[in-house]
């Protein structure tokens, strides 16, 4: 670890991320260890071989983030002096830079699945069961515990199933959703698919998702990019999307 003077004047921790060395763009994320959107983002710079500096959010106090980025989500990413935020905008940045190896397929039609794939967990399912969603139903509805376990277990089923049938029984079959190669789909998927074991989602019904799950999981790039394998990773993690 080292730390640096940000350029809003703040004083972060800072870490090596992804693989050193490689295509060095002077970038920098700003997330936190189980931030799936920010996982999303670590799997893409690693399936490119992209070195960037890793900050968590955690060492910055709130209004040195805010300047950051106003939006005051994660992850963001500064690449020289301005900064791109929300997960999808920063992925199709890196594809548009580093077009190669590539995480959206060149076939117009199979593009647009992998982007509909991925934009169901990213647009439609993680936005209602992030964590600010669950403290909203649990604080100020009082909503008690177990419902809002069956809010999340709901609409994590709902997408689930929905994405099942998307990748299920494709011709000719793939190693991963819809390409031998990892793609923006394995991107999005394997983060939710770690957010629905921590909140015990039944997954038995899903076989081909888990077959593509355990696919990257032997993968260098999504092994580094697990919550698990980040530097503010705690002895004790609370449960957080």
């Amino acid at each position: 670890m080292r730390q640096s003077l940000q350029r809003d004047g703040s004083c972060g921790e800072i870490y090596d991320g992804g693989y050193d060395g490689k295509r060095s763009m002077g970038l920098r994320l700003y997330s936190r260890y189980q931030n799936s959107a920010g996982q999303r983002v670590r799997i893409v710079l690693n399936l490119k071989g992209i070195a960037y500096d890793y900050v968590p959010v955690s060492s910055l106090d709130r209004e040195a983030w805010a300047r950051i980025n106003p939006q005051g989500l994660m992850p963001a990413l500064e690449i020289g002096d301005r900064v791109v935020a929300q997960s999808l905008a920063i992925i199709e940045l890196l594809e548009d830079l580093h077009p190669d190896p590539p995480v959206l397929p060149a076939d117009p039609v199979l593009r647009a699945q992998v982007r509909a794939f991925a934009g169901l967990i990213a647009a439609d399912l993680h936005p209602l069961n992030n964590n600010r969603v669950r403290r909203f139903l649990e604080t100020d509805l009082a909503v008690p515990p177990d419902g809002v376990r069956r809010w999340y277990r709901h609409w994590v089923a709902t997408a689930l199933h929905s994405l099942e049938a998307m990748v299920a029984d494709r011709v000719p079959p793939t190693r991963f959703a819809f390409t031998d190669a990892p793609t923006l789909a394995e991107a999005c998927l394997v983060p939710q698919m770690d957010n629905a074991r921590r909140f015990d989602c039944d997954l038995a019904p899903y076989p081909r998702l888990r077959a593509i799950d355990a696919a990257c999981r032997g993968l260098d790039a999504f092994r580094r990019a697990a919550p698990e394998n980040q530097p503010d990773f705690p002895s004790r993690p609370a449960r957080d999307a």
